[in-house]
């Protein structure tokens, strides 16, 4: 008992006297009940101490390294959702992940998505924070594509499909498996339509899947392409935008944007490209699921040439032209 009066409680149950002689069965029975219960109290009063002090300790290191207290205003936006979207079990859960950038994240997500323990662990096995910001890193700020909509790579393992496969059947998968597809692509997507058929001058055009994203108030043109990005798609999306500003879309809503899915994305012709400037953006996708080591190493990969090019991108414009000329 040495432990709880270290901790200021007293352990102390009233004793009924000896005077030297045996307490009797009914003496000893209510000598016991008073000891056992004297020590579930004090046990009780010792757990609920620490409990507390816990709970303050954590909710000091959230409030210090995970909400970023006082220096970003998106820190101080999930603290105002924090306490009914997040309990100690999501808590848990982020405490591990290497930066503060990626808990802010996870912690946006639990509040906006409304996510249990179990999704929430989901998401971050997948990868999200690491995907989000290798498709953000395509979108130069001032763009007309907002940030944080999209991931790139695209993890569509739950479409089942296996060794070689048509466009056709990867759209067939994702009519089929809609929903795992609209989780992994975002909140508050709907599906509108599949084979979209645009006419102009006689000539039908017929656009894979298009959806409507209700948080962004657009229409977005999904492309399915099998092997490695071609510049020649960028025509044949921005075609299909411009069509659809002109006859689909509404007053109340913003400017459609592309999505064109590649088997493998090309990131430099992209940038190149800057399909960003004609509300496009392009990313992989991957029908198998990596196993967890090699799914982090690829997507480290990806990530630090997607940081070295977002780093060229800030080089003052003159420093690369003289560059270009010394050669």
């Amino acid at each position: 008992m040495a432990d709880l009066n270290r901790s200021g409680l007293e352990f102390s149950p009233v004793m009924p006297e000896a005077n030297g002689s045996p307490l009797g069965d009914d003496g000893l029975l209510e000598a016991a009940s008073r000891l056992i219960e004297a020590g579930r109290t004090a046990i009780a009063y010792h757990v609920n101490s620490v409990q507390v002090a816990a709970n303050w300790r954590l909710g000091k290191l959230i409030d210090q390294e995970i909400l970023n207290r006082g220096r970003a205003d998106y820190g101080i936006q999930i603290q105002a959702t924090l306490s009914p979207e997040l309990s100690w079990s999501h808590i848990r859960e982020l405490l591990p992940l290497k930066t503060q950038e990626a808990r802010c994240f996870y912690a946006a997500e639990v509040s906006a998505k409304h996510l249990g323990v179990r999704e929430l662990r989901y998401a971050i096995s997948r990868k999200a924070f690491e995907r989000r910001e290798i498709a953000n890193s395509q979108i130069p700020d001032g763009s007309a594509v907002p940030l944080d909509v999209f991931r790139d790579p695209m993890l569509l393992d739950m479409l089942g499909l296996k060794e070689a496969y048509q466009e056709r059947d990867l759209e067939s998968a994702i009519i089929r498996e809609l929903e795992p597809f609209l989780l992994e692509t975002g909140k508050g997507w709907s599906f509108v339509a599949r084979q979209k058929r645009m006419t102009m001058d006689d000539d039908d055009f017929w656009l894979d899947l298009l959806f409507f994203s209700r948080p962004l108030r657009r229409l977005i043109a999904v492309e399915l392409k099998l092997g490695k990005f071609k510049p020649a798609y960028k025509g044949q999306m921005d075609f299909y935008l411009k069509w659809l500003n002109r006859f689909e879309r509404q007053p109340d809503e913003e400017a459609p944007i592309g999505l064109i899915l590649c088997t493998e994305a090309s990131r430099d012709q992209i940038e190149l490209l800057e399909l960003h400037r004609d509300n496009i953006v392009a990313a992989e996708y991957w029908t198998d699921l990596l196993p967890r080591d090699e799914l982090e190493r690829r997507l480290a990969v990806i990530l630090r040439e997607a940081k070295e090019r977002l780093a060229r991108r800030a080089l003052p414009f003159n420093a690369t032209d003289e560059d270009d000329k010394s050669r």
